[in-house]
């Protein structure tokens, strides 16, 4: 299964925040062929949106595209056309890390939809999708698709998100990653030659943001153990991240709050999480709350057990499947 890559350069794009950037670049992958129904609408098209910090390019991993998008399976990439794309500020999409650094305009989630949407619609030729899905931070904008474009889509499957505001833990969490740039001497404002410590700093904190604590109990059993893995997580995390980039990511989502809008939404909703997810636990009850006042949503809650993965749970597509094959098949049969 190969993807095929490119990038979409929207002209003059303007931000909430007010900036304007001359040339915003939009790099996406995709998998299958656009097929249109006899008016002339695009009748195949699928969403997929990736979390903080990611990229398109995690959802042809193994765990992902090997059980959604072969042959036969929920998501055939023989029959759908899928769009992975990436994020502005993240992937090959445009982001400060490329030269601008602290000069990139300030962007947040809704900046992101509307960017998407125009990929889709101007660059892609795509008028409506079937499907919008996303992982935690893709999650959180999948119910953000709903309400700003309630008409573009058959279905909504927003993964690791919770609709409403970030507060809370979550947004403490996101706030002590933040401070942990700025408030190092080394990153001199954004404009430091080599990464600054205070990037491990932050990553020591989406570790603990995203962490399971039962599984890496049996992953790392001894002190030892636990040594070699945190090390080699930090490692993994500090050879792919940069200072800048991750913290306009943390600050994006300073504008998601779709709890006041969810009567908006019309497209029929499936939300799944899991019970270990640490970002999202399910004992705040904000998403059975939520859901009352969202037209045409289900909710899934994965149990923990030998395989969930806490916050993680959401691209190992082995776990909840099932609960998508039964939301589709509801739908083909209505």
């Amino acid at each position: 299964m190969k993807a095929r890559a490119g990038d979409f350069v929207l002209t003059d794009f303007a931000f909430d925040s007010g900036d304007v950037l001359p040339e915003l670049r939009l790099h996406y992958r995709t998998l299958g062929e656009l097929r249109r129904d006899e008016a002339g609408r695009a009748s195949n098209a699928v969403l997929i949106l990736h979390g903080t910090t990611g990229n398109g390019a995690q959802f042809l991993r193994e765990s992902f595209a090997d059980e959604l998008f072969q042959p036969g399976q929920l998501l055939d990439a023989a029959k759908r056309f899928i769009i992975l794309p990436d994020g502005i500020g993240h992937g090959l999409s445009s982001k400060p890390s490329d030269g601008l650094r602290m000069r990139f305009p300030r962007y947040g989630y809704l900046d992101m939809i509307r960017a998407q949407y125009r990929l889709l619609t101007e660059g892609l030729g795509v008028d409506h999708v079937t499907l919008v899905m996303g992982t935690s931070m893709g999650g959180m904008q999948t119910w953000l698709w709903g309400i700003h474009y309630p008409d573009f889509m058959d279905c909504l499957v927003p993964l690791a998100a919770l609709p409403a505001e970030i507060a809370g833990r979550n947004r403490m969490t996101r706030v002590m990653i933040m401070t942990s740039i700025r408030s190092d001497p080394a990153w001199k404002g954004g404009n430091y030659k080599e990464q600054p410590p205070g990037l491990r700093n932050a990553i020591h904190l989406l570790i603990m943001m995203t962490s399971c604590p039962r599984q890496w109990q049996r992953e790392a059993p001894t002190r030892e153990a636990a040594d070699a893995y945190l090390d080699e997580l930090i490692d993994t995390y500090a050879s792919a991240l940069d200072a800048n980039d991750m913290l306009y990511a943390f600050t994006a989502s300073e504008d998601y709050n779709p709890a006041p809008h969810l009567s908006r939404i019309k497209a029929p909703l499936l939300a799944i999480n899991s019970a270990d997810d640490q970002v999202n636990p399910p004992e705040l009850g904000i998403m059975e709350a939520t859901m009352r006042k969202t037209p045409h949503g289900r909710y899934a809650l994965l149990p923990i057990d030998e395989r969930t993965r806490g916050h993680g749970t959401h691209t190992l597509a082995s776990l909840w499947k099932h609960h998508l094959a039964a939301f589709l098949g509801r739908l083909a049969g209505a």
